[in-house]
């Protein structure tokens, strides 16, 4: 390929909106542009990137047994009625009537098209296990579209799905999953990522993991321990340990105008652990309360309290009077039985608390819950926090991270399989249910995701494993007739010998060629030039800077074959 011949501009800067550094070097590299929020083309560089995403994951997909299909855009929306989430799907999905007037959908994920693909085929114990996988476009209208191909509406994924006998033969495979994640992201040239524990949220399943990219302008936040425990905030355990406190009468204080933790910490000089907090929430389907008591220093994780309620919920916008809640005086002590209560387990233990009175103005001490308040069931829906006990390790030694998400696997049990009703017949001639599992990877995302943490001020380094080129030659004077034939040649041998190579020789200031080829990131750069035929032949750097070579011009082709064998054969070690 020569750079005269490829569509597409680099700019000197970037478009106001690329707020992240991917995002930016990308539109300056003219790797895509903008069509609509989070829709993108693709120009021929980000074409080859992806092209080999996706041909990595293929080699270790088929590796743990895959076997590659394909699924279609447009579905029925009558699949989705019988999984129940045409429904419980909210816009995110775009749905629409053919021509027939019939509802459809456009796949945003595919496992009701997985269950039916395999259902009345895979009918015997005999047929089981298998996973099939995808790669393919989808559509999600996410409203919060952001960072270039981080976060975008229109995306290329890799979408997988298992079925199982058993939960032991799933956990078996999750786990050969689980490892080929991690062959992958190596692969394609991820150095700081984790895998965590995770909330499964609309794939359902009990147990899931993502990995993420760590890094400073990710989005999702993650408790990590040095111990090895990892989650993402929305599935972290939060263990805390508590001062039981002396027993104490519970007493009516006046607290007038009083109504944050903070004004009642400061009030009655007490710790914010001492305090019981009310957070108010209503259910999305009829606008009923449920009411959170959590300790005072801590906030509730509203998708841990989502998941303990099974139903969701909005934080309340009008606490009506007739309701009987106090906004600012809220305790349980005489709330009304109506009200949906739930205590978050951080009050376990503390035999002194203070909480509101339900009236204006007025607040209890002493409350103890065992004896104010009976038998009462304690649930984990706080928010975890830098400097929390790790729930393994039992040490204070939780940090926050940064990551994006460039993964995710979910067991998902038989949630799609009984509601699609995909039974087979066992050994005995019964009817069952399969389990399945579900493996997930933006292609677009993760090469965005490796270009955020493989960059300098000047442009993308790619690794070679996933880079759209191996080599780039520079000709900075193609009216020289020495350094055109010198350089003419090396491109002809390199493709000769299948190298993947990169031709600039246009007739531009050196520096514009060279601001280019930092844009283009390729691994090796080879210089030919009046200065570095004078000096032997052909100057070759890299990318990263870790090499500078100047290598005679009849042996710089083989050089530079032998060193892209070597560093593929290095990043398959590092695997």
């Amino acid at each position: 390929m020569k750079v005269a011949n490829m569509l597409g501009e680099r700019f000197k800067n970037a478009p106001k909106d690329c707020v992240i550094e991917s995002h930016a070097l990308m539109m300056r590299g003219g790797y895509m542009k903008y069509m609509a929020n989070g829709i993108f083309s693709l120009f021929t560089p980000a074409k080859r990137i992806m092209r080999k995403i996706e041909q990595i994951i293929r080699e270790e997909m088929d590796a743990v047994d895959g076997q590659e299909v394909m699924f279609p855009v447009a579905m029925p929306a009558s699949l989705w009625e019988e999984s129940g989430r045409y429904t419980s799907i909210g816009s995110e999905m775009a749905r629409w009537k053919d021509r027939s007037g019939n509802p459809m959908v456009l796949g945003m994920t595919h496992e009701e098209a997985a269950v039916h693909l395999a259902r009345d085929t895979a009918s015997s114990y005999a047929d089981y296990p298998f996973m099939i996988y995808q790669i393919q476009t989808k559509f999600r209208d996410e409203p919060r579209a952001r960072g270039g191909l981080i976060r975008v509406r229109e995306f290329t994924m890799k979408d997988a799905y298992s079925f199982h006998t058993s939960q032991s033969d799933l956990e078996r495979y999750y786990a050969r999953v689980y490892d080929a994640y991690n062959r992958i992201f190596k692969r394609c040239g991820c150095k700081n990522f984790i895998s965590v524990q995770s909330d499964s949220g609309m794939m359902g399943g009990s147990i899931s993991h993502e990995f993420m990219l760590l890094t400073e302008v990710g989005e999702d936040t993650l408790a990590v321990c040095p111990c090895g425990y990892r989650a993402n905030m929305e599935a972290a355990v939060v263990s805390v340990t508590n001062e039981p406190g002396e027993i104490a009468p519970l007493t009516k204080v006046s607290t007038p105008n009083i109504k944050t933790i903070e004004d009642l910490k400061n009030f009655l000089h007490m710790d914010e652990k001492q305090l019981a907090k009310a957070v108010v929430y209503q259910k999305n389907e009829d606008d009923s309360y449920v009411i959170v008591f959590i300790r005072g220093d801590l906030e509730v994780n509203e998708t841990k309290l989502r998941n303990h309620l099974g139903f969701e919920i909005h934080p309340a916008v009008d606490i009506t009077e007739e309701s009987g809640i106090v906004p600012g005086f809220i305790g349980p002590v005489g709330l009304p039985k109506n009200i949906k209560v739930v205590f978050d387990k951080s009050l376990k233990g503390i035999e002194n608390l203070v909480c509101g009175a339900n009236e204006a103005d007025a607040h209890y001490t002493g409350l103890n819950a065992a004896r104010d308040l009976g038998e009462i069931s304690y649930v984990d829906v706080a928010k975890t926090f830098a400097g929390a006990v790790c729930p393994e390790c039992g040490q204070p030694h939780i940090r926050i991270e940064k990551g994006i998400e460039i993964g995710n696997i979910f067991q998902l049990g038989t949630k799609y399989t009984k509601s699609m009703n995909m039974t087979y017949l066992d050994e005995e001639g019964a009817r069952q249910y399969p389990i399945m599992g579900c493996y997930g990877i933006g292609v677009g995302r993760l090469c965005a995701s490796v270009c955020q943490e493989s960059h300098d001020d000047y442009g993308p380094i790619w690794p070679i494993t996933i880079a759209p080129w191996q080599v780039e030659i520079c000709n900075l004077r193609v009216d020289d007739p020495a350094v055109k034939e010198a350089a003419d040649r090396l491109y002809a041998e390199l493709i000769s010998l299948g190298v993947e190579v990169l031709y600039d020789d246009r007739d531009i200031r050196p520096g514009a060629m060279f601001a280019d080829a930092d844009l283009f990131g390729i691994p090796l750069r080879a210089v030919i030039s009046p200065k570095s035929l004078a000096a032997g032949g052909v100057e070759i750097t890299a990318r990263d800077k870790s090499i500078k070579e100047n290598i005679p011009a009849d042996r710089a082709a083989a050089w530079l074959r032998n060193k892209v064998t070597e560093l593929l054969s290095a990043a398959s070690n590092d695997d």
